[in-house]
């Protein structure tokens, strides 16, 4: 397939796409392909490589025909993106050998088993910027909590602030986990195990074993905030019932008092 220019540009478009509805647009629209969780279609002037878990990898394409693919194909996603994230390289085909340097991609030869292979890499970084971001924004924002705690010994959040908190920490949390399993090597390589090698070697550029053990370290981090934040509530429910109790005992004497 010619390539019009040598961009290669990655996007994360939002939250999983309808597969029923995303296989019945471009399947024969564009002739597309599927592997396992992922579909090739082949452009003009470039290939797209569309994830079933919301990204899009273009190789060459043009702008026109990539907002093209991108209005077609962007209307069958769960949930889309309100902010998309983006990351641009470079790429050339019938190198001598694979490799990567400063952003550039190199393939010894011209065969789309290999884009797909270093697509498969790019794909999960764009989705593990998107986790990393996500627990950042978290962390940053409970930030003060801890320093309230060390402070003070308690939080000056109401029951409601914390519940609030706890929600929005948990939802995030459970945002990640139920897709942390796209950060593993994908199926893909059981079918194709002579494409792992180069697959491991982008995966490495793209530090994505390292970025995961950081990320982990984080979701660590949110829970032991969670952690806190229940102690927090259960011991001001325990006081409130403790008072309840105090007055109530304080009553019977005052009425036994009376009698």
């Amino acid at each position: 397939m010619p390539f019009s220019n040598a961009r290669l540009s990655v996007l994360n478009l939002g939250d999983q796409f309808r597969i029923a509805d995303l296989e019945a647009d471009i399947l024969d629209y564009y002739q597309a392909k599927r592997f396992r969780d992922a579909y090739q279609i082949p452009g003009k002037s470039g290939e797209v490589w569309v994830f079933t878990y919301g990204v899009a990898v273009f190789w060459g394409c043009e702008d026109d025909e990539q907002q093209d693919i991108l209005k077609r194909i962007t209307p069958h996603l769960e949930d889309q993106a309100s902010k998309r994230t983006f990351d641009h390289f470079t790429f050339s085909l019938n190198a001598g050998e694979n490799s990567i340097h400063a952003d550039k991609f190199a393939l010894a030869g011209d065969d789309p088993m290999q884009r797909l292979a270093v697509s498969h890499a790019l794909a999960q970084s764009i989705q593990l910027n998107v986790f990393e971001t996500m627990a950042e924004d978290n962390i940053r924002s409970t930030a003060d909590i801890p320093r309230s705690l060390a402070k003070t010994g308690r939080i000056k959040l109401g029951r409601k602030a914390i519940a609030k908190i706890r929600g929005h920490l948990f939802s995030s949390k459970s945002d990640i986990i139920l897709h942390y399993g796209l950060l593993d090597t994908p199926e893909f390589f059981w079918e194709y195990p002579s494409l792992e090698s180069l697959y491991n070697q982008s995966a490495r550029y793209l530090d994505i074993r390292p970025r995961v053990e950081v990320l982990s370290q984080k979701l660590e981090t949110i829970h032991e905030l969670l952690e806190m934040l229940a102690d927090e509530q259960n011991h001001r429910h325990s006081a409130f019932l403790e008072w309840i109790i105090i007055l109530l005992i304080g009553f019977e004497i005052v009425m036994m008092a009376f009698h």
